[in-house]
């Protein structure tokens, strides 16, 4: 493809966010996905749970100070509603939902603007499709009168899993369970097992069941509404890395990189980061998952670049690695060329009905080829080029709500509506070199679709793309003020 310049990209950003500037959720409310499609995938949850069992679906608790809410992905997915302290209830035997929600707070509301209450009762049922909206305070209640008047006890399933409310996946939010665990201080339980804790006091008779493999297997599969905006996601992810790429140079900050990044997020409408970027310069990117970024980038070093927004409860997962002068060195080169050769031959055996590991199995076979005749700068780089044709995480993740998104991807035929990541890579311990690109699968009805190929891949256009003036460039860092203090002698 052809690469924009530095106006053609200002006009082009400015264009995109213009197009959803006007778009307005009624009430607060989203406008991305349909009732009828919320009411399906509640469905879903009572054929999962079957007549013999409920379900209580938690909301996020508030936050503090002047943090910007976001609601928890699994109570966003099943109905859309933003508000704080709501909870779900779906019932198995009726095939019913209710939707339970705080009373309205005028006086916070004077202040920060509409909030979706219990006294918006009858326009909630339109929006979302549940059956019907009671107070919080009612939650009690309707769990003794769907269940316990008539026993024995129906199953209560509840998500037992950590639940994801901002830039975290579940596998983060577990290894900090275990750190908080360990600190003799601190030891807070998570909020699900609180929550089972209550309800086993207050109602014995209730039988837990974990509810999280049923909403991790639905939200594995993407609906049409959701790769749209994974997409979008993937679309800015791209080019604020793409213009992080033109804002690259000897004597710029790992931080300037962010930044560029961010502008071309928030610009298009992003709320904040899907995930805490990762920019390392030289041997700073031998850490996974490097997130300082204070460090100068140097004269002859890699930059490698890991960066999505948090787009509309979904996000992306997108890295480039590229020199920092603009110039690959023939020993660069080499091994960056075997980390694209090998993302293309993954992509070549992606398609419905064949598992990660056949895909895996496939790609290594051609890299064995790819290898013939190939030489590279050092004994260590050819050792690490080897291992890497044998090494099995470069069918990386899913992505969707989280970075990390839920859903079990690896011993499974893939099937049109997975979205995962291609992740190759390859150390050298010697140098303290890490080297990888990442891309974004959508599993097709006939194949695959690279959703990031449009981001600088070949080496030409890397290098063409740095060399063009970017952001930091043409606003250059201002110096910090000098006061009194400054002028003694």
């Amino acid at each position: 493809m052809r690469f924009l310049s530095t106006q053609s990209l200002a006009a082009g950003l400015l264009c995109i966010a213009g197009s959803v500037a006007g778009a307005q959720a009624p009430s607060g409310y989203q406008v991305d996905f349909s009732s009828e499609e919320f009411a399906a995938r509640r469905a879903r949850i009572y054929d999962a749970i079957g007549t013999q069992g409920i379900a209580v679906v938690q909301g996020a608790s508030g936050l503090p100070g002047f943090s910007v809410f976001r609601q928890s992905n699994d109570f966003y997915y099943l109905c859309g509603v933003e508000s704080e302290h709501a909870y779900l209830l779906l019932n198995g035997r009726s095939r019913t939902t209710t939707l339970y929600l705080p009373r309205r707070d005028e006086g916070r509301e004077r202040s920060q603007g509409k909030i979706l209450s219990v006294e918006d009762s009858v326009l909630l049922t339109q929006l979302t499709g549940v059956n019907r909206v009671r107070g919080l305070e009612n939650l009690a209640q309707d769990l003794v009168g769907a269940d316990l008047l008539r026993p024995p006890a129906m199953a209560l399933y509840t998500a037992l899993a950590p639940m994801e409310t901002g830039n975290d996946s579940r596998d983060e939010l577990l290894a900090a369970q275990v750190r908080a665990a360990g600190d003799p201080w601190d030891g807070r339980p998570p909020r699900e097992s609180h929550f089972v804790r209550l309800v086993k006091a207050r109602f014995p008779q209730f039988e837990i069941r974990d509810l999280s493999p049923a909403l991790d297997a639905m939200r594995l599969i993407k609906s049409a509404a959701e790769i749209v905006l994974i997409r979008r996601a993937t679309q800015l992810a791209g080019l604020g890395i793409t213009e992080a790429m033109r804002s690259t140079s000897p004597g710029a900050y790992e931080y300037q990189l962010d930044a560029a990044a961010k502008y071309v997020f928030y610009l298009n409408g992003a709320r904040g980061d899907g995930y805490a970027s990762i920019i390392g310069g030289g041997t700073n990117a031998f850490m996974g998952h490097y997130f300082r970024k204070s460090d100068v980038l140097r004269d002859g070093d890699l930059v490698l670049m890991d960066y999505a927004p948090d787009y509309r409860y979904y996000t992306s997962d997108v890295t480039r690695i590229w020199p920092v002068n603009g110039t690959f060195t023939p020993a660069q080169a080499a091994l960056y060329e075997f980390i694209v050769a090998y993302r293309d031959a993954l992509f070549r055996h992606i398609k419905p009905g064949v598992t990660s590991e056949e895909v895996l199995d496939r790609a290594a076979a051609d890299m064995t080829q790819y290898l013939v005749g190939k030489s590279f700068a050092s004994p260590a780089h050819l050792k690490a080029v080897q291992e890497g044709v044998k090494f099995r995480g470069h069918f990386q993740h899913s992505v969707g709500m989280a970075v990390h998104d839920v859903g079990r991807l690896r011993g499974v035929p893939l099937a049109p509506g997975m979205v995962f990541t291609i992740d190759p890579m390859i150390w050298i311990p010697e140098e303290r070199l890490y080297i990888r690109i990442e891309d974004v699968a959508l599993v097709t009805a006939n194949g695959v679709e690279n959703l990031s190929a449009f981001v600088p891949t070949r080496i030409a256009d890397v290098q063409r793309t740095i060399a063009e003036p970017g952001m930091v460039q043409l606003h250059k860092p201002v110096p910090p003020p000098r006061g009194p203090e400054s002028n003694r002698e």
